[in-house]
């Protein structure tokens, strides 16, 4: 079992930036894959981010947002930069055994609110 609990959502303007993390408890963070997905009203829940052996990015947020992790804090973190109002979403954290970038996703945090004001 683990759970999942992001922090760091608020409301920003357009350009700015923002931290969002992710703390992880009830088993050992190293072996999970972890991630950030996001869901905007009226629209279906997307992949955002992912750090396994490597990092992957959406290419909506590919060279302004950056996925880090911090196994001894069991934390994940997501740094974005030069936000947009297109950003505005719920921001979820996911941690998966295997195949988070597919979605296959085995635990979800309970979400954050980012808004990116024009």
């Amino acid at each position: 079992q683990v759970q999942l609990v992001e922090s760091g959502g608020g409301l920003v303007q357009a350009g700015g930036s923002l931290r969002l993390s992710c703390a992880a408890s009830g088993r050992t963070f190293s072996t999970y894959e972890l991630g950030w997905f996001r869901q905007a009203p009226g629209k279906e829940r997307e992949f955002v981010a992912a750090i396994t052996l490597s990092t992957y990015y959406a290419d909506s947020v590919k060279g302004r947002f950056t996925i880090s992790r911090d196994n001894a804090k069991n934390t994940v973190y997501l740094q974005m930069n030069a936000l947009k109002p297109e950003d505005t979403a719920v921001y979820y954290c996911a941690a998966a055994r295997t195949g988070i970038i597919r979605g296959t996703i085995d635990y979800w945090g309970q979400g954050t609110q980012v808004t990116v004001s024009s």
